[in-house]
């Protein structure tokens, strides 16, 4: 199960490497716009600070994912540095479900975005804690 678990902590960190990349790098883009829905260059100005800041949100936690995968997979089941890196990645993911939940609970609209942005770390946390 702590695999299984190990492999969606693997994807959400992934995922969130690439929100990172549309929010804080792409964000000038018409085609990073539609994903967020901002209206044209105007609204796109106005945001983009906030989107830039947001994104490094989703990097660190994304990294703090992975950082938890790699010490789980060049260390033994139950050392010292499994354990530790198990308790990142959950850490981590536990944070991404939340904050999915904030966005859905916030706007009833951002539901695929928050299964997106929550789904693969909820996995990681279930499986993990089950594991």
């Amino acid at each position: 199960m702590t695999t299984v678990g190990l492999v969606f902590a693997a994807a959400a960190a992934l995922i969130h490497v690439y929100i990172f990349v549309l929010e804080s790098l792409r964000f000038d883009q018409p085609a990073t716009w539609k994903v967020f829905g901002v209206k044209g260059p105007e609204a796109a100005e106005v945001i983009r600070p906030w989107a830039f800041n947001q994104g490094f949100y989703n990097l660190f936690l994304g990294l703090g994912a992975a950082l938890g995968v790699f010490l789980c997979a060049f260390n033994r089941q139950g050392t010292t540095a499994y354990v530790r890196g198990a308790a990142i990645a959950l850490f981590c993911c536990a944070v991404m479900v939340a904050a999915a939940l904030v966005l859905l609970v916030t706007d009833r609209r951002k539901a695929r975005a928050a299964l997106v942005q929550g789904l693969a770390p909820a996995l990681t946390v279930a499986f993990l804690l089950v594991g």
